[in-house]
């Protein structure tokens, strides 16, 4: 394959992962690689990356990708191909250099092997070349005829770097004490570079099945989307803990726009006392016209939001981001429901720790009475308790999939509810081409209460920015 095939393979594959690359970066890339060394690996990835990768949160994936479109070669005793040697169509580039010193991989017993990986975790060169040869000793496992499969947890099981913590400890911390900030920090670094030598176990599996299968299948598979594309409703507990740090700025971008509309909003009423009072100067002809101060909106919030299991992670990061919007209200308030609703605002009062008001909000809120979502039986049930909470300050905003398990949807409430509003807004985590089938009332709902789909962070902001 030609550096240019794989150039356009390589931008057409960030595309497919979500990253956003224009025509423009990519032409910006292929002129940055006529002034660097291809030789150099490393230097060959800083020039993409440097035209191609806008967020941090896209590195990864664009690292991951890169490893696949333009592999690490593999030579001598830490090769991949026959006898050592390289795989077919690769050459060695200057990279590699000699075998670091240690055991042959090949032949050496598993404790030589572990007694050098503990010597690379201590910070001792060339853990991607034992990488490397750790997954071409333990890693290959038999499938078909003529073909093989590769693994990670065949080589991670074998050499356990996870099981050398205390044996590293004792040796970096030989004569100081024990627990204190020695430990800690030796014990950070010892974790950091097992997160290494893992990742470079499961690049070279990766190189290999793309070797075997084709980059272009893998590539399909080895790449998440990025954060801000993520479905909330596919979101996993460690994206959570990500999408958390999107909260904050995300407000901040909303505030910043929320002032600038105020700043630039329209002119106040007429002041019709300062208008007439300087027209006596022109003989009462109002020559110049006079305008009260405008004075910004500053609306009340109400979230009712669906809490069931099916829509929890929504929920959470939706709950998350309105308060941290609460000082652009002058009031928020917080629902959740299953089949009846209860207030959970006083489980995120500021400074409260948000795992831990989630946790408190399952076990002591009243928002379950049979298990089975009724979006009807809590609107019922929201207007006869809390309905004084909305006026004609209040924006009302509902939060769910709107499946009712087939229940009476309760649509002269919610318009009920909604006429009391200044505004109300529905956002629906599913796609919209799954609106309306089983036992979905999407469409009733939007007639009611504008609906939009809301599955990630990008399509959230979109949402926001339409609301200030």
């Amino acid at each position: 394959m030609s550096l240019l095939d794989r150039h356009v393979g390589f931008v057409h594959a960030l595309r497919a992962a979500g990253l956003p690359v224009s025509l423009a970066e990519g032409l910006d890339a292929a002129r940055a690689l006529e002034v660097i060394d291809l030789s150099e690996r490393e230097s060959l990835r800083a020039a993409y990356a440097s035209t191609l990768v806008k967020r941090s949160s896209h590195r990864p994936g664009f690292d991951t990708l890169f490893d696949l479109w333009f592999p690490a070669s593999t030579t001598g005793p830490y090769g991949s191909g026959p006898e050592g040697g390289p795989r077919p169509e690769q050459e060695p580039r200057p990279e590699d250099g000699p075998p670091p010193a240690g055991p042959d991989p090949r032949t050496a017993e598993i404790p030589e092997l572990r007694d050098r990986l503990a010597e690379l975790l201590l910070g001792a060169d060339g853990m991607n070349a034992f990488a490397r040869a750790m997954v071409e000793r333990f890693g290959r496992q038999p499938a078909s005829p003529g073909r093989q499969n590769w693994f990670s947890y065949s080589v991670l099981r074998a050499l356990s770097p996870e099981t050398l913590m205390a044996r590293l400890l004792a040796e970096v911390l030989t004569g100081q004490e024990r627990g204190g900030l020695a430990e800690k920090v030796a014990r950070q670094r010892i974790n950091q570079n097992i997160r290494r030598f893992e990742d470079a176990v499961s690049a070279d599996v990766r190189r290999r099945i793309a070797e075997d299968s084709g980059i272009e299948r893998i590539a399909r598979s080895a790449v998440r989307p990025p954060l801000e594309q993520i479905d909330f409703l596919r979101v996993t507990k460690a994206d959570l803990a990500r999408l958390r740090r999107e909260v904050h700025p995300l407000a901040r971008r909303l505030a910043a726009r929320l002032t600038v509309k105020h700043r630039l909003g329209h002119r106040g009423r007429l002041d019709f006392r300062r208008t007439v009072r300087a027209s006596l100067s022109s003989g009462g002809v109002p020559l110049s016209t006079f305008n009260r101060p405008r004075r910004p909106h500053k609306p009340e919030l109400v979230i009712l939001c669906d809490t069931s299991d099916s829509v929890a992670s929504f929920a959470h990061f939706t709950l998350l981001l309105t308060y941290a919007l609460r000082e652009q209200f002058a009031r928020v308030r917080a629902f959740g429901f299953v089949d009846t609703v209860d207030e959970i605002t006083r489980f995120f009062v500021p400074g409260a720790d948000v795992v831990e008001a989630m946790t408190r909000l399952i076990r002591e809120a009243d928002m379950v009475r049979f298990g089975r979502t009724n979006y009807g039986q809590a609107l019922e049930r929201f207007a006869e308790r809390y309905g004084d909470a909305i006026g004609p300050k209040t924006s009302l905003l509902i939060l769910g999939d709107a499946r009712s398990n087939y229940q009476a949807p309760a649509l002269e409430t919610l318009s009920r509810l909604s006429r009391q509003a200044r505004h109300a807004y529905w956002l629906n985590p599913e796609p919209m081409s799954q609106w309306d089938t089983g036992d979905s009332v999407a469409t009733a709902y939007g007639g009611v209460v504008p609906m939009y789909e809301c599955r990630n962070v990008v399509q959230l902001a979109a949402f926001i920015e339409e609301l200030a």
